[in-house]
């Protein structure tokens, strides 16, 4: 009889990660996929071993299903691993089903509950924006003429900008309100806010805070942070707001916060919300020389952020969150001083079916080092607050010229992508 060959659970990813880590860390893992991931993708399916689709949504079969794969391919699980937001409960219940490392569901679950999560923050003294959940349009208006400032209404739930908006009035609060149910009404079968917005509008009205944005990678393990990455956002103030147009890596970091102040804060903010140990995300805000804190996810960043880490600094995070699931030593030997590069996210201008995207010009840049696009020609492009994903068309890498602003650098290299859309 074969031996039992032993693989980390990746549970619910996408097909590009898949890839990522198939070609990486080939017959290493088990991939738990929605079929809607596979039927969409342009990569090639994993071989049947490697690959368990079924409906993510449905726990009581996944787990039937699961155990039988197991089974039959004799494959035993020596971690998990989870790389996306909606899919974090239910890996921390097939963690503690196989009685695997991973945040537990409450852990998880103050991650996803941006109310919990502020509140858990507060009563451990660090500092967080003011919020309130509420439950009309009118709630959010009384909020703004208490803090006598703009507030910002978002989802309990969710992830990034989507239906995030900024309000600096009484109109904004109501016109915003109004967005924010409609659009939850429409994502009520999204697992991304199951089950907090399953039943009506979970809504959050916070305090506005400004300020220069952050985010960080860091693993957290027997009582120490170890930082993975630190870098600061860019932002385009025509884009939806909270929209992360680029990262810059390494960071320029404020004078006023020391590291040993910062690896502080991301303990106590992890320990705080019931995570003991983790591969952790963190995006704060840094106001008046104070870390703000806004959202936390024991995963790594995604987006464009696991290249520009693999470019900048030859880590990759989706392999090292691999070998934290199954608890392999890790050993980060980082650059002291790598030069700054940046990851620019490449937005569509305009809603349509996509019939090209000339990226000739881009190529040319001797800047640009790298270039993902996610989308092919018949992709059908919706903006913002309509769908925050489908008008993503991929994302570049670039080092930037020493002498010329950053945020300058990433407009004039958007202009040189090419979309045609009819």
């Amino acid at each position: 009889m074969p031996p039992v060959d032993q693989r980390v659970l990746v549970v619910g990813t996408t097909a590009d990660y898949i890839e990522w880590i198939r070609t990486c860390r080939p017959g290493q893992a088990l991939f738990l996929t929605d079929p809607a991931v596979r039927r969409e993708a342009d990569q090639p399916a994993p071989l049947p071993d490697e690959e368990l689709l079924c409906d993510l949504a449905d726990e009581p079969r996944v787990r039937e299903m699961l155990a039988r794969h197991l089974d039959r391919w004799r494959l035993e699980l020596s971690g998990v691993a989870c790389y996306d937001c909606e899919s974090m409960a239910l890996a921390a219940r097939l963690a503690d089903a196989y009685t695997l490392s991973y945040p537990s569901l409450q852990a998880v679950n103050n991650c996803r509950d941006k109310h919990r999560s502020r509140i858990l923050w507060r009563e451990h003294h660090l500092d967080t924006p003011e919020v309130r959940r509420i439950g009309s349009a009118g709630e959010a208006v009384d909020f703004l003429r208490e803090i006598g400032g703009p507030c910002v209404l978002k989802p309990i739930s969710g992830s990034g900008s989507e239906l995030i908006f900024r309000c600096d009035s009484e109109a904004d609060c109501q016109r915003h309100y109004r967005r924010i149910v409609q659009g939850l009404e429409r994502r009520r079968n999204h697992r991304l806010y199951q089950p907090f917005c399953a039943t009506g509008a979970d809504i959050l009205a916070e305090a506005y805070v400004g300020g220069e944005e952050y985010s960080c990678d860091f693993m957290l393990e027997n009582d120490r942070v170890t930082l993975i990455r630190l870098a600061r956002k860019v932002l385009f103030s025509q884009d939806p707001f909270g929209t992360a147009k680029a990262y810059i890596l390494p960071a320029d970091w404020p004078e006023a916060i020391g590291a040993g102040e910062l690896e502080r804060t991301l303990y106590l903010s992890a320990r705080a919300l019931g995570i003991q140990r983790a591969v952790c995300m963190l995006d704060f805000i840094v106001h008046q020389g104070r870390m703000v804190l806004l959202e936390m996810a024991p995963r790594p960043g995604g987006d464009c952020l696991p290249s520009l880490l693999r470019r900048c600094y030859q880590v990759d995070v989706l392999q090292l969150a691999l070998d934290f699931a199954r608890r392999q030593p890790i050993e980060l030997n980082l650059p002291a001083s790598p030069p700054p590069m940046v990851g620019l996210r490449l937005h569509a201008g305009q809603e349509g079916r996509l019939l090209s995207a000339d990226t000739g010009d881009l190529s040319r840049d001797s800047r640009v080092q790298e270039i993902h696009l996610i989308r092919k020609p018949g992709h059908r492009i919706k903006r913002p607050p309509e769908d925050y994903d489908a008008w993503l068309l991929g994302h570049l890498l670039f080092v930037p010229d020493a002498d010329e602003d950053v945020a300058a650098q990433c407009r004039s290299l958007c202009d040189k992508l090419t979309v045609q859309v009819g």
